[in-house]
């Protein structure tokens, strides 16, 4: 289970960020990207300045859609601005202006009180699917693709548990096989910052989870983590040897030597 929270806490710390995916999705509309009694909805993306536009929001339930607006608020407030217990200088999440701004995104509610954690699962699946089937498939717009579901009805306290679960079926394989990692967040989250174990950056007002294209300065995350670091050094080769050694090269020590 540790190994499955420091994956969350990776997918949650590096990005909050999904142009050309609003596009992508809808030309596979009708598609049913996750099969199974709860797939996926492409009908059901929001980028954030959706939200304002009554005819994209209209078919939503009012407490769906204040959910949403909880949700993208926080992240322009709290996510894209600099924060004075962060550790380090810039935004909380680095890549969230970027993203942002090339439209990739996105907010998806779903409704999920009545369902069983494997329901839960399938629907996730079918996000990850539709999250890397969508175009463009490689270049800097694909890194940036995300997608945020956002649990309208869910209550912080049963959270972290759900997360969990889900987490457990689908960590593993989702970053193993498909270079995707998944992070929850919620009211409560006692996950930290990479630069001060004090701050904790992902108590969102409405509990959501993240998916987005791994990236290789994951490493800080698992660090600690020799499973995961395995994983993600089989997943980048020699390119993973490379981004150690740039941080290494900062490092006061050579200084010294110099």
């Amino acid at each position: 289970m540790t190994l499955i929270k420091t994956l969350a806490a990776a997918a949650a710390g590096t990005v909050l960020a999904t142009s050309a995916f609003a596009q992508s999705a809808r030309e596979v509309r009708g598609a049913s990207p996750g099969g199974g009694s709860m797939p996926a909805q492409t009908t059901n993306l929001f980028l954030l300045e959706d939200l304002g536009d009554v005819s994209r929001t209209r078919k939503l339930a009012e407490s769906d859609l204040n959910a949403l607006h909880a949700v993208a608020d926080w992240t322009k407030t709290f996510v894209a601005r600099p924060h004075k217990d962060l550790g380090r200088a810039g935004p909380v999440c680095p890549f969230v202006p970027v993203a942002w701004e090339r439209k990739t995104l996105w907010l998806a509610p779903e409704r999920i009180a009545d369902r069983s954690v494997l329901d839960v699962v399938q629907l996730i699946s079918g996000y990850n699917k539709l999250l890397l089937d969508a175009q463009p498939i490689d270049g800097d717009d694909a890194t940036y693709k995300s997608i945020v579901v956002v649990f309208t009805d869910l209550s912080a306290d049963r959270a972290k548990d759900l997360f969990d679960e889900v987490l457990q079926h689908l960590a593993v394989p989702s970053y193993g096989e498909d270079g995707l990692v998944q992070g929850g967040f919620y009211e409560g989250n006692e996950g930290s910052a990479i630069y001060n174990s004090s701050f904790r950056p992902f108590t969102a007002p409405v509990p959501f989870l993240l998916m987005r294209h791994a990236v290789i300065s994951d490493w800080k995350f698992f660090l600690d983590k020799e499973d995961w670091l395995n994983l993600w050094a089989r997943r980048y080769g020699e390119s993973a040897v490379q981004a150690l050694a740039e941080e290494l090269r900062r490092l006061p020590w050579r200084a010294r030597r110099d």
